[in-house]
């Protein structure tokens, strides 16, 4: 039975508001921490999938493995893999540039995935995507450039957009693994606690390689790291798969790109972050050559579905 709408609207209101509170939390913990850079970012990380890796122990029973299709494991570690590299680089992001700019670049994944789709699963492109991904690319470049001009806050705002860029990337390839993933027997339960425990087994150790430990800071900065775990990992994560079984995945697409406005707004509350002209502008630009692709993209697939299923009608009329 279908929910009522305002209690669907209500859901993905909460996991807008879930996920725009990742870039903050962050940000706090290193406050608290009086520390930021690449070895702490990598102790954020760890620690907050980890954690959601660890409150997920109990589902593991509930995967049916019986069921699972060959590949599906390696496509699931893989996804892991990448997933953990998308929070590393994203994560560290934070440390170098905005919170606005940061947020912005790291949910272009839509345009990183319509491109990889067309190398990889050979899907085409159509002129309303690389329309999306022009505009799109024009916004990175403004938001570029803003750096470059000085316009941008954050102590070294080119590495940082950088960082965030290739966290969009890695992020990119985590979702199309996962797909692979999910169409070979794994429920998004059980790909979500595989995905989780690999990242946090990728993530654990790299802090101490670098020689950053886990203990010795304030209790205040484990709250922050539990407090990413329940909040953008888990309700964030959850509310938005929970919303896709009763919404189209475009609107649920379209509803991600308000992290980077949740997320600025309360930077701009927390520590009084205002993005600059130059930057805000390209950010604005950049959604909305990502809601173009991301609408094509979804379009084209339902376009497909319905030609697949035609194709199927068709087929057993003859027989």
């Amino acid at each position: 039975m279908k929910p009522s709408n305002w209690r669907i609207v209500l859901v993905l209101t909460i996991g807008i508001l879930a996920i725009s509170t990742g870039a903050v939390l962050i940000r706090l913990a290193s406050l608290s921490a009086g520390m930021s850079g690449v070895g702490f970012s990598l102790v954020i990380a760890a620690s907050r999938v980890t954690i959601a890796a660890l409150l997920l122990v109990p589902a593991w029973s509930k995967i049916q493995w019986q069921s699972l299709q060959s590949g599906a494991i390696p496509y699931a570690v893989a996804a892991g893999i990448c997933l953990g590299v998308h929070f590393a680089f994203w994560i560290t992001s934070l440390s170098y540039t905005s919170i606005a700019a940061s947020t912005t670049l790291v949910t272009t994944n839509p345009i990183w995935v319509a491109l990889l789709s067309r190398w990889w699963l050979k899907e085409r492109l159509s002129r309303q995507t690389v329309i999306g991904i022009v505009v799109a690319m024009i916004g990175g470049l403004t938001i570029g450039l803003a750096d470059i001009g000085g316009a941008s806050t954050g102590i070294n705002p080119l590495l940082g957009n950088f960082l965030a860029l290739m966290g969009a990337w890695a992020v990119s390839i985590y979702i199309l693994l996962g797909r692979e993933a999910q169409t070979k027997g794994f429920s998004v339960g059980g790909y979500v606690v595989v995905v989780f425990t690999v990242a946090g087994i990728v993530l654990l150790p790299l802090p101490l390689i670098l020689g950053i430990g886990y203990s010795g800071y304030p209790g205040l900065v484990y709250f922050y790291f539990l407090l990413m775990a329940l909040f953008p990992q888990l309700v964030g994560n959850t509310s938005f798969m929970w919303a896709v079984r009763w919404l189209s995945p475009t609107l649920v697409s379209l509803a991600i790109l308000f992290e980077p406005v949740g997320a600025s707004f309360l930077g701009y509350l927390l520590f009084g972050e205002v993005p600059s002209i130059t930057v805000f502008l390209g950010a604005i630009l950049l959604l909305i050559g990502v809601a173009i692709a991301s609408i094509s993209q979804k379009s084209e697939l339902c376009l497909q579905g319905r030609q697949k299923a035609e194709g199927r009608r068709q087929k057993g009329r003859k027989d």
